[in-house]
């Protein structure tokens, strides 16, 4: 074994990502090549788009990430990708290149879920601030001390009890949305509202503006039901777990939120005026970002809409916390990890940092960065698979469903 040095690669879905981890301890590059110009136009990614544009991007990310670094393949112990869950052709993009690459240098791959990635963006951040390694993990966090993830992005809302034994992390899945991820709902909110694309930056930017309690939004308990017991729930990762074997106390659903902010929208008339926001915006093929000061945000929206979604994120905020919390006091933990792209969200921050303090717990994040989709979190997390031996096989493949355990 030389430094220690794992390449990870990252095309789960519309980011491009190359970075170089140490040991899973020390990020000593990281590059990504975002799409977001080139989806914003249609509010979403676009599949067969994201893959076009990763097969542009992977080449020269790698390449960069690499240079970044100031290393050849020849100083690396082994290379990283995610296998899933994410869209099948983005993800065949990087798993390809990756097993080119490990095949041409005769170095080991490691096939990593992206779900893991992002709670071991977490864990990569928590032994850079300590100067740990990951082989030092388990005495940073207390021997078999379980810590509860909320993984909430674009694509993902689950909740996992993730444990840490002879080096190696295990997970439990114990909650998750049946429908619409957070991040979904944020993104079609905003298109709802003729806002940009990602959703989250412009309603997290815009709800510091408006008043939170205009509008009651409320979330009712999720109930099994009967027909759909032993099933799969038909979300992104629906193998994960059939909804019969989760408490319902610690499933999501958001679908109805978005249906609720339509309702509101069509009652009140305001259709119109997001479509003539979404032209302003996005006519000519101009691009916009967020508005930073309150003059900015009612110069784009009535205070009614500022109102509105405030409203929004204040509910969705406010019932990410209370399952979070309550599964964390069912299961007795006192660590908290929250990732993902919508762990960005800085009333999320805010709230449930709040929240920890008030019952004594444990909470960490990553930094904006690391937040959102990226590759040093794939590399972090396929380091104690490396040193367990866990290789991939030359068989390979995209797993769009891929669960984590």
């Amino acid at each position: 074994m030389g430094r220690g040095l794992i390449l990870g690669i990252e095309s789960s879905c519309d980011e491009t990502a190359a970075a170089v981890v140490e040991r899973g301890a020390r990020m000593v590059s990281s590059v990504v090549a975002s799409q977001i110009a080139t989806h914003a136009r249609y509010g979403g990614v676009v599949p067969e788009l994201a893959s076009r544009e990763h097969l542009r991007a992977i080449v020269p990310v790698v390449r960069a990430a690499l240079a970044e670094a100031q290393i050849s393949l020849s100083d690396l112990d082994a290379i990283g990708v995610t296998s899933g869950p994410g869209l099948a052709g983005a993800l065949l993009v990087g798993i390809t290149y990756a097993k080119a690459l490990a095949y041409a240098s005769g170095l080991p791959l490691i096939a990593v879920n992206h779900l893991e990635g992002h709670i071991h963006a977490v864990l990569l951040e928590e032994r850079q601030a300590l100067g740990v390694s990951s082989a030092e993990d388990e005495e940073l966090n207390g021997g078999d001390e379980a810590a509860l993830a909320l993984v909430v992005s674009g694509g993902h809302t689950h909740l996992y009890l993730a444990r840490q034994t002879a080096g190696i992390w295990r997970y439990s899945l114990v909650g998750r949305t049946v429908d619409d991820a957070a991040g979904e709902a944020y993104d079609k909110v905003a298109k709802l509202l003729g806002l940009g694309y990602p959703g989250g930056p412009w309603i997290d930017a815009l709800a510091r503006f408006g008043n939170p309690k205009t509008v009651p939004f409320a979330f009712s308990q999720v109930k099994t039901k009967t027909h759909l017991e032993g099933r799969a729930p038909r979300t992104k990762a629906a193998s994960t777990a059939p909804i019969g074997k989760l408490d319902p106390r610690f499933l999501f659903s958001f679908s109805g939120i978005k249906t609720a902010v339509l309702r509101y929208v069509e009652l009140h008339g305001l259709r119109a005026e997001a479509e003539a926001r979404y032209l302003r915006l996005y006519g000519e093929g101009r691009a916009a970002n967020p508005p930073l000061t309150k003059e900015d945000a009612l110069g784009l929206c009535p205070q009614g809409t500022l109102d509105l979604i405030a409203s929004f994120q204040h509910a969705v905020v406010g019932d990410l916390m209370k399952k979070t919390f309550r599964a964390a006091e069912a299961l007795g933990t006192g660590r908290i990890l929250v990732t993902g792209g919508v762990a960005a969200n800085k009333e999320l921050r805010e709230r449930f940092a709040a929240e920890a303090g008030r019952r004594g717990m444990r909470m960490a994040y990553p930094t904006l960065k690391l937040s959102t989709d990226n590759a040093a979190m794939i590399a972090a997390a396929a380091w104690p698979r490396f040193v367990a031996g866990e290789f991939a096989t030359e068989g390979l493949s995209a797993d769009p469903s891929l669960a984590l355990r």
